[in-house]
């Protein structure tokens, strides 16, 4: 479970949560702990994917969006650097300092990174 749950990048609580629901499906071992099957889990983590709220981001072909929290902004005179902490993912991007402030960005305040490619594009949720 402990596994699965890192995988998913989630608490094993939650996981165990989402098998107790019915959500996710899980087996027994020998010793009788619970385990949840590859493919079971791949399977939920699409479906989960499919799911994600993009309600206000538009349409993007970018499909690589990690919600965080803003942890550091150092704004320069013509850009910006900015880390987001994501889960247990850290993202660090270089943006225009015009966006980071028109969008906000300070400490504590939520952000999105969408990644496509080698570009980071940051936007508020």
């Amino acid at each position: 479970m402990g596994e699965a749950a890192a995988l998913m990048g989630v608490s094993a609580d939650t996981l165990r949560r989402w098998v107790d629901s019915g959500r996710l499906t899980a087996e027994r071992d020998e010793q009788g702990r619970r385990i949840i099957p590859g493919p079971a889990l791949a399977a939920f983590a699409r479906e989960l994917s499919r799911g994600t709220d993009r309600e206000g981001s538009g349409v993007s072909s970018a499909r690589n969006r990690f919600t965080g929290i803003v942890t550091e902004v150092i704004l320069g005179d013509v850009s910006a650097q900015v880390e987001i902490q994501a889960g247990p993912f850290r993202v660090v991007s270089m943006i225009s300092r015009e966006s980071a402030e028109e969008l906000g960005l300070e400490p504590g305040v939520p952000a999105v990174a969408v990644i496509k490619s080698t570009n980071v594009v940051v936007e508020k949720p």
